[in-house]
């Protein structure tokens, strides 16, 4: 599976809690994939419309003076499955195929899901040889 699917699903798995702050018509993933080297950084933006967003979440690989590792919400947003999610993607990311476009500033957008993107990812989540946390859910859409 490529990584930019990967940060689909754990989007898409997570949705219902983005919804709790705002409804967002797109979420967008930003990350750096430098070739030959772990991604240590992961932004997460839900935009709300005409110009304006917030910024839902960034997750660490390595600890710096001037963050820890791990995941950080801003905006009032809070997501146990999402936190999960990144963090098995981050991980084992050697599980995940990078696109050509490796070496590069990234980002994955995702538009309200369908109740069959929820369905394939939850799919996902269940197929992971040590999936984050599985949770049954019903799509909520």
């Amino acid at each position: 599976m490529e990584l930019k699917r990967a940060f689909e699903f754990a989007v898409i798995l997570a949705w219902d809690d983005l919804l709790k702050v705002a409804t967002p018509s797109s979420v967008r993933v930003e990350y750096r994939c430098d070739a030959g080297t772990p991604l240590d950084h992961v932004t997460i933006w839900s935009d709300k419309g005409k110009g304006y967003q917030d910024r839902v979440c960034d997750y660490w690989t390595w600890a710096s003076p001037a963050h820890a590792t791990g995941m950080r919400f801003w905006q009032g947003h809070s997501s146990e499955q999402l936190a999960e999610r990144l963090g098995f993607i981050l991980t084992h990311q050697d599980r995940f195929r990078r696109a050509a476009d490796a070496g590069k500033d990234s980002l994955v957008l995702v538009y309200p899901p369908a109740a069959d993107e929820h369905l394939e990812a939850m799919a996902w989540l269940k197929g992971s040889p040590t999936p984050p946390q599985a949770v049954d859910q019903a799509p909520s859409h």
